[in-house]
């Protein structure tokens, strides 16, 4: 009992200092599980065991992440996307619906890299001045940026499902081939959410085009944004290389980290030939992606902690006294519904570093796999990615339209919830996620 306090202590001030904001989370996922245990009775050198072997379980998908940042960092500086979304834009000319179904697809393209900001800032620019033009809320644009947003990061570079396999022990590329068949049908159901969304704007009125005048200024601002990293005539080389790479992923030839580092080499080389042009690329995208890689590094010394210590198993036993019985082999469809309304409130370090494995272990205790309360979870947390306070790209989204974050959540909220709950039951009918 004195182990199992010691744990939800542990937990609930991880979540707290994390959600409070005011010590990073590098810090507080080494720093309390380590208090923790040595308050728990356990020798300094035990502790350290305890962190090396929970390391040794994330070294893999930290150093993807390093990767896989800076690939699609660079390929997005080279202007992978640009031609894309231009293309895609020409193709819905004035027409609603075909404007907020294009809003999915550039959406869901832009988020190829994983990065939620590199979304907000390719779909979000190129669309506002038409949807203003339309006379299409600007509430619809964030919501279908939201969904594309949510279902594409469960790529295995994308933060939550590489977080996913860190507590699950396993490889990030392995856990999203078992999530493939979900994200197609997650993408299938952003297109859907925003035809459904452009017929009724299309019913509101939306479709009269306001003053040429307006559209004569988009063109400056599009045409502000020419950046000398462009490569418009490397286009197609480097769109064979992230084709090639995805390709190679999904065959699982080799270790996810080995083909973004070879791809990444491949994309410096044909892309900026000086030691002076690669360096800058690299040092441009290496704060973002060692952030995130220690924070992983961090969260495995808390896992090695937490397996080590005997907590884990310690919490959820006092948490099986509490659920009654029938609930129990439910919990991870419980725990999926609620997925987005608790993935909001709480930050993503503390949903799958300090929720997720305590309710994955009362699963186990009710012979719920792990994997299929992970999969639950990830779900509705991904979806609710771009409603959320705690995430800064929510910020960056609403401030480039000008609508307030209470308005944004008020509209989103219940077709992005929709979309999660439906993208869960996809999982149960194709068989993915069990009962």
């Amino acid at each position: 009992m004195y182990l199992a306090i010691i744990g939800f202590l542990m937990v609930f001030a991880i979540v707290a200092l994390l959600l409070k904001g005011k010590m990073s989370p590098i810090v507080v996922l080494i720093f309390i599980p380590a208090v923790a245990a040595l308050l728990a009775g356990f020798g300094v050198i035990e502790v350290g065991d305890f962190i090396k072997e929970g390391v040794k379980t994330t070294m893999n998908n930290a150093v993807l992440f390093i990767f896989s940042v800076i690939f699609f960092g660079v390929m997005s500086d080279v202007g992978v996307f640009d031609i894309i979304v231009d293309f895609l834009v020409k193709r819905a000319g004035a027409n609603v619906v075909a404007i907020t179904v294009v809003t999915a697809i550039i959406a869901v393209i832009a988020h190829l890299d994983g990065a939620t900001a590199t979304t907000v800032l390719i779909t979000i620019p190129a669309m506002y001045p038409i949807y203003k033009r339309m006379n299409i809320r600007p509430h619809v644009l964030l919501c279908i940026t939201a969904a594309g947003m949510g279902v594409m990061n469960l790529l295995p570079w994308g933060g939550p499902t590489a977080r996913t396999a860190t507590v699950l022990g396993m490889e990030a590329t392995d856990l999203w081939h078992i999530l493939i068949p979900i994200q197609i049908f997650g993408v299938i159901t952003t297109i859907a959410l925003g035809a459904i969304l452009g017929v009724i704007e299309k019913k509101r009125g939306a479709g009269v085009a306001m003053a040429a005048e307006e559209s004569s200024e988009i063109k400056t601002e599009a045409d502000a944004k020419a950046d000398e990293l462009k490569r418009p005539k490397l286009l197609w080389v480097n769109a064979l290389l992230t084709i090639g790479l995805i390709v190679t992923l999904m065959f699982d030839v080799v270790t996810s980290y080995v083909v973004f580092m070879v791809f990444l080499s491949m994309a410096l080389i044909v892309n900026f030939r000086t030691l002076k042009e690669q360096d800058a690329r690299i040092k441009a995208h290496a704060p973002s992606a060692l952030v995130i890689s220690a924070t992983m590094i961090a969260a495995g010394s808390m896992v090695g902690i937490l397996s080590g210590t005997g907590m884990l198993e310690a919490m959820a036993n006092v948490l099986i006294g509490i659920i009654p019985e029938a609930l129990g082999r439910f919990i991870h469809i419980i725990f999926g519904i609620l997925a987005l309304p608790l993935g909001m409130m709480i930050g993503t370090d503390a949903y799958f570093y300090g929720v997720m494995p305590l309710v994955i272990e009362v699963g186990t205790k009710y012979d719920v796999t792990a994997l299929n309360t992970a999969l639950t979870m990830i779900i509705g947390k991904n979806v609710g990615l771009m409603i959320s306070p705690l995430v800064p790209a929510t910020f960056l989204a609403i401030g480039l339209v000008d609508v307030e974050l209470k308005d944004h959540i008020k509209f989103s909220f219940k077709w992005l919830f929709m979309v999660s709950l439906v993208t869960m039951i996809a999982g149960f009918v194709m068989g993915i996620i069990r009962f």
